[in-house]
């Protein structure tokens, strides 16, 4: 049946992430889609959650039957005082709040065929296999979607019946490849040349394409698919040409995605034949006996009337025999398949089956959901046809086969269902966990959801702490379930806590709006990680989640870790000492650091990319850098440091220009806007095609403007021209907000102001380089005397009110951002004959946006939840652990056992990313001397040089006089900041100011930690390690550890976790923060040869000393110590320092 056709308009501000990976089409059909779904246990609940969230048309609901304590445990529509009540009418007001544009209704009556054709979609979860195919058998007949949802335990089916002929319109989630025309030749075939290098178009013999902007030969726009034949050059052959017009310049070739008709049998027939999806001979046996297991299941269900009960060895048995006796499944063709029941998984499958897992919910749930989509959008490939998943590894592999049923028996609370698969004591141990939660967005409030569900510290001594500093956004309410509308502008983090206590009222939840970051660690410090068990991270960059790992590896705490793009989805768990650590994909994370060269942008742009992040540049110079610069100018007459010469000079008189005119009306800002319009697409044209004409030739002979370079057009302004009247209306309305007047949206009067407007001359326009080189060797030649200059005119026009600088905002429509740059790029495109982006693409390319959907992100979060039942669970092995990847789309599903740390070897030492040498920080080390003797005496490790710092404190190379009076130092820098370093001068390279209320340091002592009377003194170690009777002499260079003393033990780890540790330049921690690898000077040694090191910081310079004077510590290239030592990196932080609040000592 077709869906029906809305009237409504899509809500394209609520729904825009999810747009990003359905298209409009596609949502437009699910926003008239009616869908039934019967059924409302945890299961249930999950597809209903997010169907209502993703705006489908209607959902009908169907369940009477009452509430019982073990559907708390996977439901969260439900609490305690909706037992006994109807599962559908207990859900159907939550569920209507989450979404007021979707209608939720309730049918309570049974299920007739009446009733089954007023939808497109039915759903059926908990229903008896009976039922299931006397409704399977009628939606078949009549061209309704029809989908079967179990779970029991660990192990949950779905099942998917789109008819015999259903035709997907668009099967994979890529976007159509789009490329830029260079030429095309008039023949028979024609060749088309592409601007891209010849072997990066992707294109492929047979694909189909349509043209569009072509200049010349215009009898290609707009005309029916083409299709392609890829050259062995890499030039593409297309039909006819010979008789069109001539190619001129400009246009895009753009792939038209071809439909895919797919069969699927009904239930009955798919029982015994069962096409399942895997992606190995291994994973289609194990689906298969998976498939007999429910079918057994089924039938004790049938003979019983009831479900077997929680490792009862009786039923168990039961369900074994029962799959023994079933008949034998067939393959695709009719034929029986020779495969032997494994009788084991079958009675694993037994045992738990009367569980009930909010996990498990979550991931199947997501999946379904994602299908009945499938079915309404007739976008991305559906299922074919049955679909298992199990998690029966989060039980104990060397577990009781028959553990006592007791601690398996129902306890009348809300986590029943839970309990009848790990039991009681398991339980307990859950509710008295301690986790930190980083990221309240979608993933995290998902986590969120399923930790109050599981139980997580909802017991006296546990809790979750919520860490995120966002605020709710309209936007997020389509995926991020814990956020209601009237919840926007408040802090994620208080928003989902206040939700995850009203899901379980036993949960303990502290919400913290601050990121986790280098700048607060004095709030997540050695104190706050004390209390913490795991780390669960929902983050959106790859930056953020190196440095929270980098946290959990410092700490020895374990991460659960999950990401999101569209419908792809990853979930992993890091675990001290058995895993290795998190690592973030190299592609990935060059991804966040888009960047063009410079020149490329300016001047000479190729792709569509290239005009957007031109446009966004110039936003943030004209309505942010420039306000902020006059700002600046007004206050200090201080020139902005970060810029180079030629940036500066072009600044700062498009600066003065502002100040001799600034505007006081609307119409001055229009005349403003305009002439910036003349100065960017037509004078600023006409200027460089002088530089570089049209037929400029390279000394090679070589024409300047071929390859990715294309030759420019001015356009002449036209206020009928869309683009050309929206720049001119968005910048003068930007320009009005910067400066404090009121703008306009009438676009009718605009264009009569327009008509008596003359078009003005520009007043400056910036030089011109070809290159990057040239760039460089200008900014070398701006001198002060220029600037100078420039400021004493600047002086001059001196004027009160500030402006209002302008913070790009991309979710707002309505303040012109958007469209300002959506036009400027179009134009700049216009200029250089490339096809534009259109708004929505533009929008997600300058807006850094990742496309979301809420089912991808249920689905990661239910298999970070599966980990934490393991890492929970006590010791495992590795083999019990998974890291997990998915592609809804593709319908790929994917888990494998991580990877162990990489072990790293120094003579008989060996350590991974997760080892450290501990030295107690207590008695008897009274001394620096007796630290030192201890480390030698018990590991065999020389200290050569000890730093704070840039500081030089100890060095094994001082004369003795001066040794011995350094080791018998028995107090640290935080006790004496005036005296006890007082031979040593301050590093001018490192000011350290000082704090509130104490008086500032005056001893020349540059590792005085003066910030607080508590700061915590890190004082760097370099030890050398040498064997007794080993030369060193031409031994390879091998990594080394580096080492920390953080709380009560001095903790060395590998310099393989250099990777994780925070980047050069990072900030020294604040007040009772751990280091991690943070303090400033503190080395990562990684040999680079015999006698070179690579530090996490530039070695000083003869400019930078590392303690003034004769004291100066290594050169920048050289080895601190000899050429044949190895050395390691420690640093000190004395344990007294953080709760007592007196001085810290070595004692």
């Amino acid at each position: 049946m077709d869906v029906q056709e809305t009237s409504k308009l899509l809500d394209e501000e609520l729904y825009s992430r999810q747009l990003y990976v359905l298209g409009l089409p596609a949502m437009e059909r699910i926003q008239g889609a009616k869908v039934l779904l019967s059924g409302l246990q945890g299961l249930g609940a999950e597809i209903a959650k997010n169907l209502v969230l993703m705006g489908i048309g209607s959902l009908t609901l169907h369940d009477p039957h009452p509430t019982c304590w073990s559907d708390l445990a996977a439901q969260f529509f439900l609490s305690e005082q909706d037992l006994g009540r109807s599962r559908a009418e207990a859900s159907q007001e939550l569920l209507a709040k989450l979404n007021g544009a979707v209608q939720v209704c309730i049918h309570k009556g049974d299920i007739t065929e009446d009733l089954l054709l007023h939808f497109q979609v039915v759903v059926l979860t908990a229903l008896k296999l009976e039922e299931q195919l006397k409704v399977g058998s009628f939606c078949h007949k009549h061209g309704i979607c029809f989908l079967v949802a179990d779970t029991r335990g660990l192990v949950g089916q779905l099942f998917c019946d789109f008819g015999e002929n259903f035709t997907v319109q668009e099967p994979t989630e890529a976007e159509p490849l789009t490329a830029a025309i260079q030429h095309i030749s008039q023949g028979s075939p024609g060749i088309l040349t592409l601007r891209e290098q010849a072997d990066a178009h992707h294109f492929h013999n047979g694909d189909l394409v349509t043209f569009s902007g072509i200049e010349g030969m215009v009898e290609l726009n707009n005309c029916a698919p083409w299709p392609l034949r890829v050259r062995e050059d890499g030039t593409l052959e297309i039909e006819d040409t010979s008789t069109f017009s001539r190619y001129l310049r400009g246009g895009v070739i753009t792939e038209v995605k071809k439909s895919k008709t797919v069969s699927h049998e009904p239930l009955d027939v798919a029982l015994l034949q069962p096409r399942v999806v895997a992606q190995s001979s291994q994973e289609v046996h194990r689906a298969h006996c998976l498939h007999q297991a429910f079918r057994a299941l089924h039938k004790f269900q049938e003979l019983s009337g009831r479900r077997p009960q929680p490792w009862d060895p009786v039923d168990t048995e039961m369900v074994v025999d029962l799959a023994r006796a079933l008949e034998p499944l067939k393959g695709t063709e009719g034929e029986p398949l020779e495969e032997q029941l494994d009788e084991a998984l079958v009675r694993t499958v037994a045992l738990s089956s009367a569980g009930s897992l909010s996990p498990m919910a979550a991931m199947l749930g997501a999946v379904a959901a994602q299908e009945v989509l499938k079915a309404i959008s007739r976008k991305f490939m559906p299922l074919d046809q049955w679909l298992y998943f199990d998690a029966l590894d989060c039980l104990p592999e060397d577990g009781e086969s028959f553990p006592n049923p007791e601690d398996y028996a129902p306890r009348g609370c809300r986590y029943d269902g839970q309990i009848a698969v790990f039991g009681a004591h398991f339980q307990e141990r859950l509710s008295h966990q301690h986790y930190l939660l980083v990221g309240a967005g979608a993933i995290g409030c998902e986590l969120l959801k399923g930790f109050a569900l599981v139980g997580l510290g909802a017991g006296g001594s546990g809790g979750v702490t919520v860490a995120d500093m966002d605020h709710v956004e309209r936007s997020n309410l389509s995926r991020q379930f814990l956020f209601r509308p009237q919840d926007i502008g408040r802090l994620k983090a208080e928003v989902a806590a206040e939700a995850a206590h009203r899901l379980n009222s036993d949960l303990l939840v502290t919400p913290l709006p601050y990121q986790l970051d280098p700048t607060t660690e004095h709030i997540y410090g050695d104190n706050f990680f004390s209390s913490v068990d795991g780390v669960a991270a929902a983050l959106d960059s790859f930056q953020a989640r190196r440095y929270v790992a980098a946290r959990c590896t410092h700490y020895l705490k374990p991460l659960l870790e999950a990401g999101t793009k569209g419908t792809w989805g990853s979930a992993c768990v890091f675990v001290p000492h058995l895993t290795e650590g998190y690592r973030a994909p190299a592609s990935a994370a060059a991804s966040e650091d888009t960047s063009y060269p410079i020149c490329t942008v300016r001047h000479f742009p190729s792709t569509a990319e290239h005009t957007l992040q031109w446009a966004r540049d110039e936003f943030e110079g004209l309505f942010r850098l420039f306000a902020e610069t006059i700002n600046r100018h007004q206050q200090a007459l201080t020139p902005p440091a970060d810029l180079d010469g030629p940036q500066m000079l072009n600044l700062l008189q498009v600066v003065l220009g502002v100040l001799r005119e600034r505007p006081q009306t609307w119409r001055d800002c229009v005349v403003w806007a305009l002439g910036h319009w003349q100065l960017r697409f037509h004078y600023g044209i006409e200027q460089l095609l002088r530089h570089f004409p049209p037929d400029k030739v390279l000394e090679d002979g070589t024409p300047f403007w071929s390859g990715p370079k294309q030759c420019p057009q001015p356009l002449e302004f036209d206020a009928s021209q869309d683009m050309h009247l929206l720049f001119v209306l968005a910048a003068a309305n930007l320009y009005a907000q910067m400066h404090g007047l009121p703008g306009s949206q009438d676009q009718t009067a605009l264009k009569d102001l327009l008509q008596l407007l003359p078009l003005p001359d520009p007043q400056y326009l910036a030089p011109i380089f070809a290159s990057d080189l040239e760039l460089t060797l200008a900014s070398a030649e701006f001198g002060p005397e220029r600037l100078k200059k420039l400021h004493e005119a600047l002086e001059t026009w001196r004027m009160g009110a500030p402006l209002k600088p302008l913070m790009f905002e991309k979710d707002d429509d309505s303040n012109f951002h958007v469209d300002f740059v959506v036009a400027a790029a179009s134009l700049r495109a216009q200029n250089y004959g490339i096809p534009p982006a259109n708004r929505a693409k533009s929008k997600q390319i300058v807006g850094r946006i990742i496309p979301a959907i809420a089912t991808t992100t249920a689905a990661v979060a239910g298999l970070v939840c599966l980990e934490l039942y393991k890492v929970v669970g006590g010791p495992r092995p590795l083999t019990a652990f998974r890291h997990s990847y998915l592609h809804l789309a593709e319908n790929y599903f994917s888990r494998w056992v991580p990877s162990a740390p990489a072990i790293q070897k120094f003579h008989d030492l060996k350590w991974t990313c997760w080892d450290r040498l501990e030295v107690p920080a207590g008695q008897p080390m009274r001394t620096l001397e007796s630290l030192l003797a201890h480390l030698q005496e018990l590991h065999e490790l020389r200290v050569r040089m000890l730093l704070h710092g840039p500081a030089l404190l100890y060095s094994a190379g001082w004369s003795p006089e001066k040794r011995a009076h350094h080791l018998s130092l028995s107090r640290t820098a935080a006790e004496h900041p005036t005296s006890v370093l007082a031979s040593h001068t301050r590093s001018q390279a490192s000011p350290v100011p000082s704090g509130a209320g104490q008086e500032s340091c005056q001893a020349e002592c540059c590792a005085c930690p003066c910030r607080s009377p508590r700061q915590a003194c890190q004082l760097l170690f370099e030890l050398q390690q040498e064997r007794c009777g080993e030369g060193r002499e031409g031994r390879p260079a091998e990594p080394l550890p580096s080492a920390r003393l953080s709380g009560s033990s001095l903790s060395v780890a590998p310099a393989a976790a250099a990777a994780t540790a925070p980047t050069s330049g990072s900030p020294a921690p604040p007040l009772g923060a751990a280091a991690n690898g943070a303090g400033t000077g503190l080395m990562w040694p990684r040999p680079l040869g015999p006698a070179g090191w690579e530090t996490r910081r530039p070695l000083p310079t003869p400019q930078q000393p590392w303690g003034g004077g004769a004291e100066q510590g290594p050169r920048a290239g050289q080895c601190p110590a000899s050429e044949s030592s190895k050395s390691w990196a420690v640093e000190l932080t004395p344990n007294s320092l953080q709760d007592s609040g007196q001085a810290a000592s070595l004692r």
